[in-house]
């Protein structure tokens, strides 16, 4: 989606990778293998310096179970984001599922966009800092606090590219 948008991306998967990175996706995938990596290549600690320091996140399915302050069932996260985060919360694979969500004013016109949940986590608690972006059923489903957009849901797997574009506006206005 950032290329089909004009946006250089690269991936990263060391320290070293990350030198110059200007802002961060963290995609959906398997979060405690994930977790796993970023420690092995001593990415987490730098992630989280960085986001402390505003660098902007989009972080993504999986990627909002490694940001959320708290998951459920218990493990590890990177505790950038003040939600409670459930995995799986909707169901296994074989329920994965497109919905229609509704989204706030803010992501500009029509106020529903299609999402893909593909084992997707439920924000089940979250502070007042938090301001919801998106919901489905009445779940907060994208989220913004500061400088860390997150969805619980897939963004790249649809044509509508407003929560990459509201990420590269997070990210304009803190880089120029």
């Amino acid at each position: 989606m950032l290329r089909d948008l004009g946006v250089p991306a690269i991936f990263v998967r060391s320290a070293a990778d990350f030198a110059g990175v200007r802002a961060l996706v963290i995609p959906g995938g398997e979060s405690s293998t994930m977790l796993r990596l970023m420690e092995t290549e001593g990415l987490a600690q730098r992630i989280v310096e960085r986001t402390r320091s505003g660098m902007p996140v989009l972080a993504t399915c999986a990627g909002v179970i490694l940001v959320a302050e708290t998951v459920v069932p218990n493990q590890p996260s990177l505790g950038l984001l003040s939600v409670e985060a459930e995995r799986n919360a909707y169901g296994r694979q074989v329920h994965s599922t497109v919905a229609r969500i509704q989204v706030a004013p803010a992501l500009g016109p029509p106020p529903q966009m299609d999402a893909v949940f593909i084992r997707a986590p439920r924000i089940t608690c979250n502070d007042p800092s938090v301001e919801v972006f998106g919901t489905w059923h009445d779940d907060p489903v994208l989220v913004r606090q500061e400088n860390i957009l997150a969805a619980t849901f897939h963004p790249e797997l649809t044509k509508d590219s407003r929560v990459h574009q509201t990420f590269l506006s997070m990210t304009e206005a803190k880089n120029g």
